[in-house]
């Protein structure tokens, strides 16, 4: 299943900054009519306002009827073709330390986000038996990162979900594409200490999502190789996993604690 974006409605959520902000880039170039939503609504402005027929939302992923809302003001250009659900936060910090809220608004975010809005868009998408929708989850929905538990845990519900609706949408005429990325270059990563694995640039994600428009691929890591590191994982007995992890110094690498990480973890708590 394939969409085509010259005139296509589009909706981006996060898409004030870093991966989202590309994505609408992108999705403006290739002729797309792009509704962007965040939570922040300036940083959300500020992306429309340099660019010509784009909007802006401001739009709280994790409540149903703000995300409606957002819908339907891509609904005033016309049916929406394309939902990119890229809105997300991490929480790093050791799991017993944070605070118990903040990791229930984590969860709300990066799964209660995808699963509002493919809730609300899927079945206007069915009835025209047309559209496409990005989820971008990431590497740690194949492999566990200590550190950042509750992120990994919504990144695998996000995968889990996808696959899971996929089954159930077969045979539609509607796609889904679960983007799974290693570091990205954004403020989320920033100060985080990850020499070594692989880092992508926001726009080279935006280019998957085009790309996911043509080939409705269900899942695509980045980059390809790790495919298969979520079955490298499972092999391998836990103890022995965890011993590795330590010896790379995983869960400080996740979670340091320096001027970078606590001016992100400061804007998320208002998130």
């Amino acid at each position: 299943m394939s969409i085509s974006l010259n005139g296509a409605v589009a909706c981006v959520t996060g898409g004030g900054r870093g991966i989202g902000e590309a994505t609408v880039r992108a999705l403006v170039d290739q002729g797309a009519r792009v509704v962007i939503g965040d939570i922040d609504l300036k940083a959300a402005q500020a992306v429309a306002s340099s660019l010509n027929g784009v909007r802006a939302v401001k739009l709280d992923v994790a409540d149903a009827d703000s995300f409606e809302k957002f819908l339907n003001v891509a609904r005033e250009m016309g049916p929406v073709d394309l939902l990119v659900n890229n809105a997300g936060i991490m929480r790093t910090g050791a799991f017993v330390d944070l605070d118990l809220a903040s990791l229930h608004r984590e969860m709300a975010i990066n799964t209660g986000g995808v699963i509002n809005g493919m809730r609300l868009v899927l079945p206007e998408m069915q009835q025209r038996g047309y559209g496409h929708i990005v989820n971008v989850s990431s590497m740690a929905g194949k492999m566990t990162c200590s550190g950042a538990a509750v992120y990994t845990a919504s990144k695998f519900a996000v995968a889990s979900l996808s696959r899971a609706v996929r089954a159930e949408i077969a045979g539609s005429g509607v796609s889904i594409t679960t983007l799974m990325p290693s570091a990205v270059d954004t403020d989320l990563t920033a100060g985080m200490n990850i020499r070594g694995i692989p880092k992508a640039m926001p726009s080279e994600i935006a280019e998957e999502v085009i790309a996911s428009c043509l080939h409705g691929e269900p899942e695509v890591t980045m980059p390809k190789w790790l495919f298969p590191i979520g079955t490298i994982e499972q092999a391998l007995p836990e103890r022995l996993g965890n011993w590795i992890k330590r010896m790379a110094g995983a869960q400080e690498r996740i979670a340091p604690d320096n001027e970078q990480t606590r001016k992100y973890q400061e804007r998320v708590s208002r998130s």
